[in-house]
């Protein structure tokens, strides 16, 4: 057999392997949390897009909620300010709060952009819209941080109306206050509480690394999948850090309440979301519920 052929068959096994996560997601919500230097430039945007663009024309119906913290420290740098960070969280003052939204306006429109570029319909919209995010004032151990918020409550009307006439929702982290005064709101933490609030099937951290590790350091300590008993083990035994502790606890708290499955997965990876989705032996960490351990594929 020629080397020609062999590669057409090699593709036709490619799209084999994917049918039954096409036929078993078909109609299923998947969120997909996109920030980091995995937004860092735009070769590596329009992979992940292509990506989430894919997933919607198999029958899928993906969620995109966005970060943009690089580009806010940027541009606060640009108006002569420093960023200033407590605890992880930026603390975000009322010129920082203006800078924060109108940047990721702009990133959020440069997505919805990409994605309409591809032939799918998108609609870019904030946590304001329809009081889809809504918050309370965050504090930082005690400490007054500004205006960030932690979110109370999800009404996902607005996305529920916007996947059933086919649109491809496209969500900046900024929510809405008792007062409407605009809170800026973690992206991960954004992601989590949408994924849950609709029931999403599968939530998706595009994130600067490969997955998790017992131990960073050793990278043959690689954890391919693991069940929320294990992740809270890791996490009581010490063993994550950083900022991996509050994206592994927004990974269990989703699989508690009902989402199927989480995936991390280094963004820098082209096509990592397909690879992970569509393959049997995937490529980054898949979290799953104590009573799938015997259910492992994707």
């Amino acid at each position: 057999m020629d080397k020609d052929m062999e590669k057409v068959l090699q593709k036709a096994e490619v799209l084999i392997e994917a049918l039954p996560y096409i036929q078993k997601y078909n109609r299923r919500i998947i969120v997909v949390k996109y920030g980091g230097s995995a937004m860092a430039n735009e070769e590596i945007q329009r992979n992940v897009i292509k990506d989430v663009t894919l997933l919607k024309l198999v029958g899928f119906k993906p969620i995109i909620v966005h970060g943009g913290g690089k580009e806010i420290s940027r541009w606060v740098g640009k108006v002569g300010k420093e960023a200033k960070f407590v605890n992880g969280l930026r603390v975000t003052d009322e010129e920082t709060m203006e800078i924060a939204e109108m940047v990721l306006s702009k990133v959020n429109k440069q997505l919805v952009t990409m994605v309409q570029e591809l032939g799918v319909k998108a609609v870019g919209i904030s946590g304001k819209d329809g009081e889809l995010l809504q918050v309370d004032k965050k504090y930082s151990q005690g400490e007054d941080i500004g205006f960030v918020g932690d979110i109370k409550n999800v009404n996902p009307k607005i996305l529920y109306d916007l996947l059933e006439k086919d649109f491809l929702p496209i969500v900046a982290p900024i929510g809405l206050g008792d007062d409407y005064q605009g809170y800026n709101i973690n992206a991960d933490d954004a992601a989590c509480a949408i994924a849950k609030a609709v029931g999403a099937q599968k939530l998706a951290f595009l994130t600067d690394i490969e997955g998790l590790y017992r131990d960073i350091e050793d990278k043959s300590s690689f954890i391919s999948r693991l069940t929320v008993s294990e992740a809270d083990q890791l996490i009581g035994e010490g063993m994550i850090g950083g900022g991996m502790l509050p994206k592994l606890n927004n990974c269990t708290s989703a699989i508690k309440n009902g989402v199927n499955r989480v995936h991390i997965l280094d963004g820098r990876i082209p096509h990592c979301l397909l690879l992970e989705i569509f393959t049997n032996q995937g490529i980054g960490t898949a979290i799953i519920a104590d009573e799938d351990i015997n259910s492992m594929a994707n």
